[in-house]
C-alpha cells in the first residue's frame, strides 16, 4: 500500500477528539489525508487530535456538530465541502458508552443512547452519500462493538444500538455499493480508552482474563481494521463486520 494513499483525500472522523477516533485521525494523517476532526463538547482534545494529524503529515481541522442533531450535521457537512471539497472517507465513530443494570435503564437513557450511536451514523452518512454517489466513490467504516454481538446486560441500550450498527453496515452497504460506496464495520472488543474511566477495575481485570489474547486493546490496533477497510487493500469487502477483540467474542 502506498505510504500516502490518501493524499490530498478528504477525511471526516466523527467523535475524532480521543481514543479510537483520535487514532483513526493520526492515521489517516499518516496516509496524506485532509482529516477533519469532529467533536461534540471537547474542543480542547479535539486541537490535540489535530496537533497529531499534521505532526504524522496530514492536515487537519477541528469542526463541532452533534451527530445527533441534523441541521448540525447538515452544517457540518456543508462547511467541510466548501473548505476542502466533498467527503470520500468517513469513519462513523462517535458514540457514547454507560454501564447500567436494567433497573437504571430508563427512557431518557435509552433514546440518548440511541440517538447518538444510531441515528448519529444515519444523520452523518445521509448527508455525505448523495455527493459520493455523485463522484462514483466513497469508503466508510462504521465503529461497532462485540457488545452489538454478544449482547451485554450491564449495557443494554448500548448493546442494541451497536446491534444496529451492524444491521445498518450490512443494509445500507448492499444499497451504496452499485454507486461506488463501500461500507464496513470493526467491532472493537475491549479497548483502553477514556470511555472506561470509571468503570470498576475488577470488572475489566476480569474482562481480560477472559480474553484469550490476555490484554487489552490499543485504540492503535482498531484504527488499523479501520484503515484496512478504508484502503484498496479491501477492495472485494462490503457490508462486513470486522471483530477486533482479542478472540473474546468466540469463547462461550
Amino acid at each position: 500500500m502506498s505510504e500516502k494513499c490518501f493524499d490530498g483525500a478528504t477525511a471526516l472522523v466523527t467523535g475524532g477528539s480521543r481514543g479510537i477516533g483520535r487514532a483513526c485521525c493520526v492515521r489517516l494523517g499518516q496516509a496524506g489525508a485532509n482529516v477533519v476532526v469532529n467533536y461534540r463538547s471537547r474542543k480542547e482534545d479535539a486541537e490535540e487530535t489535530a496537533r497529531l494529524v499534521e505532526a504524522a503529515g496530514g492536515q487537519a481541522q477541528i469542526l463541532a456538530a452533534d451527530v445527533s442533531d441534523e441541521t448540525a450535521v447538515d452544517g457540518m457537512v456543508s462547511e467541510i465541502e466548501q473548505r476542502f471539497g466533498p467527503v470520500e472517507l468517513l469513519v462513523n465513530n462517535a458514540g457514547i458508552f454507560e454501564l447500567l443494570p436494567h433497573e437504571q435503564t430508563t427512557a431518557a437513557h435509552w433514546r440518548l443512547t440511541m440517538d447518538v450511536n444510531l441515528t448519529g451514523l444515519y444523520l452523518v452518512t445521509w448527508a455525505v452519500k448523495d455527493r459520493m454517489i455523485e463522484r462514483g466513490y466513497g469508503r466508510i467504516v462504521n465503529v461497532a462493538s462485540i457488545a452489538g454481538i454478544r449482547g451485554r446486560p450491564m449495557a443494554i441500550a448500548y448493546s442494541v444500538s451497536k446491534a444496529g450498527v451492524i444491521e445498518f453496515t450490512k443494509s445500507a452497504g448492499e444499497a451504496l455499493v452499485k454507486y461506488g460506496i463501500r461500507m464496513n464495520a470493526v467491532a472493537p472488543g475491549l479497548v483502553g480508552t477514556e470511555i472506561l474511566d470509571g468503570v470498576d477495575e475488577t470488572l475489566l481485570d476480569n474482562m481480560v482474563a477472559g480474553t484469550p489474547i490476555s490484554r487489552m486493546g490499543q485504540p492503535r490496533e482498531i484504527a488499523d481494521a479501520v484503515f484496512y477497510l478504508l484502503s484498496d487493500q479491501s477492495s472485494f469487502i462490503n457490508g462486513q463486520t470486522i471483530v477486533a477483540d482479542g478472540g473474546r467474542v468466540m469463547l462461550p
